[in-house]
Formats: structure tokens, C-alpha cells, sequence
């Protein structure tokens, strides 16, 4: 797994242009496929992570006032 959203977003723009090319054989596919996913989940649990963090300090300002 890619250690941060960035990476992750870099390798899904890669497979996206793979799976573009007349190159993309078939068999290559599924994994391709696959690996998309894997990077999908990532993305989408360091975004839900973050918004978490960022709605406890935003929480945090409002109650110091």
C-alpha cells in the first residue's frame, strides 16, 4: 500500500492510463482492476480520516470561544 493519498492517487493515474492504452491486455485487467480498489479504499479512508480530524479542531476552535 502507498504510505500517503498522493502516491495512491499518482498509481490509480497511472492504471487509468494503462487500462486506456491499446496495450491493456485482458489478462491484465482483473489485477489492474483489483489494484484500483485496493487504491480507491485507501484514498477514500485517509479522506473520511482526515474530515474527522479536521471537525474535532473545528469543534475544538468553537468551544474555546
Amino acid at each position: 500500500m502507498p504510505s500517503t493519498y498522493s502516491e495512491a492517487v499518482t498509481e490509480l493515474e497511472e492504471i487509468v492510463k494503462q487500462m486506456q492504452s491499446n496495450e491493456c491486455s485482458i489478462d491484465n485487467l482483473s489485477e489492474l482492476t483489483t489494484r484500483s480498489l485496493e487504491l480507491l479504499q485507501f484514498c477514500k479512508d485517509k479522506l473520511t480520516k482526515t474530515d474527522e480530524e479536521l471537525k474535532k479542531i473545528f469543534a475544538n476552535l468553537t468551544d474555546e470561544k
